[in-house]
């Protein structure tokens, strides 16, 4: 080899070091944040409640139930828990995740590879929709539908048409999170829980890499209740930036405040 052709090689590895190091830092050398929390406010919840999907917006908030026989669209008086309007799914279906879009709900069902579109304020059934995917949670960031079905995948849906237009890996620092569940889009960032761990995984939606963990070790305990299940629903109250979560018949929803660990 030639000096001339030794020094074009050396100058190429050189160069292709200064382009992608910066992008390994951006993507994989940022600190994953660690988050405790702190009990701010405790409301009533349904302890019949399979909680799937959890919404919050204009001061009311929103249910999706599961269980066979038992899946409800419900819109929930905040501060008594009591339901103040319901629909309920054919029992042949298991509900899962909803999301509000413009003056739409959208509700996920498991493994029937459906979901269904209802007017916001009546509930009336509009329409349905299919996915190739088992149907878990699901948010939407104002442009795009973010589903998640139990995997370490993301897809996002177009919103009218509900075909895939983009899938992404959730990973932390190169591995994948799995068993995603019940989502929330939350100032850029989407929230979502960690089925059977008491835990929520803060994502970058861009590139998928995790931001934060929120530790809730010890909570399902304090439910006090045989019959309460796992940590499942986020919803975030964006006029007054309030975090609310609750899980399966749980027999409250807490509202949050993240406490950084030090």
């Amino acid at each position: 080899m030639s000096f001339k052709l030794l020094l074009v090689c050396c100058l190429i590895i050189v160069l292709t070091a200064a382009v992608t190091a910066p992008l390994y830092f951006l993507f994989k050398g940022k600190p994953v944040l660690q988050y405790t929390y702190q009990i701010v406010n405790t409301y009533p919840h349904d302890e019949n409640a399979f909680t799937q999907g959890l919404v919050f917006e204009n001061g009311v908030l929103y249910e999706g139930t599961g269980r066979y026989g038992n899946s409800t669209l419900r819109c929930v008086e905040l501060e008594t828990g009591k339901i103040v309007q319901t629909y309920a799914l054919s029992k042949d279906f298991f509900g899962e995740g909803i999301t509000i879009f413009k003056d739409k709900i959208i509700q996920l069902t498991w493994v029937e590879h459906k979901g269904f579109i209802y007017n916001k304020t009546s509930f009336e059934l509009l329409g349905e929709f299919n996915y190739s995917t088992q149907g878990w949670g699901i948010t939407n960031d104002g442009h795009r539908l973010i589903m998640s079905d139990g995997t370490e995948n993301l897809y996002f849906l177009n919103p009218e048409t509900f075909e895939k237009i983009g899938q992404i890996e959730v990973q932390d620092k190169g591995n994948p999170v799995i068993a995603l569940n019940e989502l929330e889009y939350i100032k850029g960032d989407v929230y979502a829980n960690i089925w059977r761990q008491e835990k929520i995984v803060i994502i970058n939606p861009q590139s998928g890499q995790v931001k934060a963990w929120i530790n809730f070790t010890g909570i399902q305990k304090m439910m006090n209740r045989a019959g309460s299940d796992v940590l499942n629903g986020i919803a975030y109250d964006a006029q007054e930036d309030r975090l609310f979560i609750t899980g399966k018949c749980w027999s409250q929803l807490l509202e949050i405040k993240l406490v950084a660990v030090q």
